[in-house]
């Protein structure tokens, strides 16, 4: 199955439930066709998409390095002052400040990507469309921190809420059974603050490995691409188990081996422009048939 959606067998939300005098549930059979209908929607919309040049790297403390200049002609570079770095006690603020901003002036519709710095660099442009966005990522988060600052939106109608967050964890070495107890405290506040939102846990996404040219290159191959399908799959079911949707990205991003294509990536862990380009696909295929 190339990609999975777990809505159809929302314990909280639907009540279905497998029969085991059944061999053939028909939630099962619902999935199969929900999961059919959205490669093939991703598939059209990243045939239709019209491709882009691809994302700067991107490090994990929040610097990114200047676009290229393409202009036919050189044009003289401007003299800039020091580069400022957020601490993550003032990106903390500022994604805080625009919660509230967006509180107090609420959208028709609204959905929160809440997670590290893949999601803060999703290109705005290439966010679906549908919806007005609120972005709560901060680079180099684990599942610890945004825990703790899940009261910065508490205030936030939101449509729908997508969660996406593990990567740093591992490459810290905290364990994924701390990693995954997390998830399930993020899941619970979420919903318990937002009982009106659709909540999306998303996948931790692959890494590409031995072509990885992140500067944590070393780190990042004392994690297994095995390991982070089989939190995956164990992140799947306490999503099921909590009564929230659950999100497959890895399939989409990884090649045959199981890593990262690195045709997606910057440096084998961040994301390209067409590796966003796929990731709103998804997002777009999911609204449209969940929400």
């Amino acid at each position: 199955m190339a990609l999975g959606f777990k809505s159809l067998s929302n314990p909280v939300k639907s009540n279905l439930a497998a029969s085991t005098a059944t061999p053939v549930p028909p939630w099962a059979v619902l999935s199969l066709a929900t999961n059919a209908i959205l490669l093939f929607t991703v598939v059209l919309l990243l045939l239709e998409t019209p491709k882009t040049s691809d994302s700067e790297a991107v490090r994990l403390d929040g610097d990114r390095p200047a676009t290229p200049t393409t202009a036919p002609t050189p044009t003289p570079t401007p003299q800039l002052g020091p580069r400022h770095t957020w601490t993550y006690e003032e990106w903390v603020e500022q994604l805080g400040k625009e919660a509230r901003a967006i509180a107090a002036n609420p959208p028709p519709r609204l959905g929160i990507l809440a997670g590290d710095s893949i999601s803060l660099w999703f290109p705005p442009q290439l966010l679906p469309p549908q919806l007005t966005w609120l972005n709560q990522g901060i680079s180099g988060e684990i599942s610890r921190g945004l825990l703790e600052r899940l009261p910065l939106f508490d205030e936030v109608k939101a449509e729908v809420i997508f969660v996406m967050i593990g990567i740093n964890d591992l490459l810290r070495g905290i364990p994924p059974a701390q990693i995954l107890e997390h998830q399930r405290l993020i899941i619970r506040d979420l919903l318990t603050w937002h009982p009106n939102s659709d909540i999306v846990v998303q996948s931790i996404l692959p890494h590409s490995g031995p072509q990885a040219t992140w500067e944590g290159r070393d780190r990042l191959l004392e994690i297994p691409n095995e390991q982070i399908e089989s939190i995956n799959r164990e992140l799947e079911a306490i999503a099921r188990n909590e009564g929230v949707r659950f999100l497959n990205l890895y399939p989409l991003f990884a090649n045959a081996e199981g890593n990262l294509k690195p045709e997606l990536s910057t440096d084998g862990l961040h994301l390209n422009d067409e590796g966003y380009e796929i990731w709103r696909a998804a997002l777009m295929t999911y609204i449209e048939l969940e929400l």
